[in-house]
């Protein structure tokens, strides 16, 4: 008897429980500094999509990774973002998309860039909306959630090199496929 293989992902991410997360989303210039997102306690999550990805597909995902039980509690034991009251800081990340080819890695794999830009800003709006509805700010202003103040959803630039800061209590890095 045969046995059947599991179709491929569409997409990809890890999800990883922070302290504090501070992402450069522009690099400094010749007369400004960079500029900077960051977060405090909650969950950085990094995302690629792959060829065949749809919007359809993203609501799901987005419950799926928000309602996930992987923040320690402050009285102990496992709560979601959402639970949490914990802020969000989405990451583009192609590279998750890689495969190894003797010793280089290639990404045909990858959905096309307008396609995943699309993808991953319909992907940012739907946590928003998410977070905004469990109680707290989405996009960044003062609401909060069960234990947490001032959760809110922030993001960094598809398409672009960025620059991590992060501080994690853990090591809590979990890779869910969709």
């Amino acid at each position: 008897m045969t046995e059947k293989a599991a179709p491929a992902p569409l997409a990809r991410t890890v999800l990883q429980q922070c302290l504090h997360a501070r992402l450069q989303v522009a690099p400094p210039g010749p007369e400004s500094e960079g500029e900077w997102v960051q977060i405090d306690r909650g969950m950085v999550i990094y995302v690629c999509f792959f060829k065949g990805a749809t919007e359809d597909m993203l609501p799901k995902m987005v419950s799926a990774l928000l309602n996930q039980r992987l923040c320690e509690r402050a009285s102990g034991g496992l709560a979601s973002v959402l639970e949490l009251g914990g802020s969000v800081l989405v990451v583009p990340q192609a590279t998750l998309g890689g495969r190894a080819k003797g010793r280089a890695m290639q990404y045909h794999g990858n959905i096309g860039k307008d396609d995943g830009l699309r993808l991953y800003q319909r992907f940012v709006s739907l946590c928003q909306a998410q977070l905004q509805a469990a109680g707290g700010s989405g996009a960044g202003g003062s609401g909060a959630g069960a234990e947490g103040a001032g959760a809110e959803v922030k993001h960094g630039t598809y398409g672009n090199r960025q620059v991590l800061k992060l501080d994690t209590n853990g090591p809590y890095t979990h890779l869910m496929e969709f």
